[in-house]
């Protein structure tokens, strides 16, 4: 009996450590959505390690994460498809986004009770449907309380996913959660305790710093480097490991887009050039894809900046900043070697003939030197 014992206990063990070790391989991350143009089935998923399907809702009266009726199809058979190039791609269910309601996010994680809907939804869902993980993406919570609640639910989250593997025989889902790229959003601090204990990683979203609607000149919204400041890439990843998060819980987001500012003087296109709010409607959000078809129709003129790593190109009164190959290439490099787990883009479809994708994976792929102290 006392040799039974040993040996389940071993087996249990080693389990244990396998599933550690399969959580703990590189992100080669990109998030795609089925309004994005882009089908499924197209997604050249031998570039990454991890796809994100977005958005799940969070139902306002029931607290439970449902997907709508128009997005059954592409949610259900997301893993399946995706895996048919790819059959290692790991596939997580998202849920939320920027356009959803935070309100309704803090009412779920203000109770018990309505945490316990939201958390015994999101995995019968993500099971039911073949996802290996589940993705948080609340922007942003907005109070002390919202903050406090949030760690209540990621402590939850973890141990109910724990409790359903062990009765399912199931490797344990992922959880992750998109965040701010700094520590602190809206001049609150996240839970630091319940994201190192209950997240798998978090993705930051380094980007969407500025568009045309916020600023009177033009910028990159996506730098690396703030040499005036403190909003960047690299600041906000300095400041979630100086906050207590290890760097190989760390994922670094880049955008697959930019967006183009109307230039108030078209002489005067460099970065901080006074501009006349977006081209176009909206926010002047434009894909990648856009990009480049921009430039080769208007023979726009190009221009990488090394200081900040970002890329920008002007004709005309139009000038659009954006991150092209090489500031893929150096966010990826930086994120390698700064020790960080890997990369995600946001989004798969806004990328042109997957020339971003490829420059990121090649970049994570190279032999650069993972410096943890750079």
């Amino acid at each position: 009996m006392a040799t039974k014992t040993l040996l389940f206990l071993f087996l249990s063990l080693f389990s244990l450590l396998q599933q550690n070790v399969s959580t703990a391989q590189n992100v080669n991350a990109g998030y795609w959505f089925p309004d994005s143009g882009l089908a499924a089935s197209d997604i050249d998923s031998t570039l990454f390690t991890h796809l994100f399907c977005a958005f799940a809702d969070l139902d306002s009266q029931t607290y439970q994460v449902t997907v709508s009726s128009s997005n059954t199809s592409p949610f259900s058979l997301f893993t399946q498809t995706v895996q048919l190039k790819n059959p290692s791609v790991q596939t997580l269910l998202s849920i939320g986004g920027g356009n959803s309601d935070t309100t309704v996010f803090a009412s779920m994680a203000s109770d018990s009770t309505s945490r316990k809907a939201f958390i015994d939804s999101s995995i019968k869902l993500a099971r039911d449907y073949g996802f290996l993980g589940l993705d948080l993406d609340w922007e942003y919570p907005q109070s002390a309380l919202d903050m406090a609640n949030l760690g209540l639910l990621l402590n939850e989250w973890r141990a109910a996913v724990a409790t359903e593997a062990g009765n399912s025989g199931k490797p344990p889902l992922l959880l992750t959660a998109a965040v701010s790229y700094a520590p602190t959003v809206n001049g609150l601090n996240y839970p630091i305790q319940s994201i190192s204990n209950g997240l798998d990683w978090i993705n930051l979203m380094a980007y969407d710093f500025y568009d045309p609607t916020r600023s009177d000149v033009t910028r990159s919204h996506a730098a690396l480097y703030d040499p005036t400041g403190q909003v960047s890439g690299s600041y906000g990843i300095g400041a979630w490991i100086q906050a207590g998060i290890s760097a190989n819980k760390l994922v670094f987001g880049f955008p697959f887009y930019g967006y183009a500012w109307l230039l108030v003087n078209a002489n005067n296109h460099g970065l901080y050039a006074p501009a006349n709010g977006p081209v176009g409607s909206g926010n002047g959000a434009i894909t990648f894809q856009q990009i480049e078809a921009f430039i080769t129709n208007n023979k726009a003129t190009t221009v990488y900046n090394g200081t900040i790593v970002s890329d920008y190109c002007y004709a005309g009164t139009t000038w659009i900043g954006y991150d092209d190959t090489q500031t893929i290439s150096t966010k990826v490099l930086y994120a390698k070697q700064r020790g960080l787990l890997g990369y995600f883009a946001w989004h798969v479809a806004a990328d042109n003939n997957w020339v971003l994708s490829q420059q990121a994976q090649q970049a994570w792929g190279s032999n650069a030197s993972r410096d943890q102290g750079k």
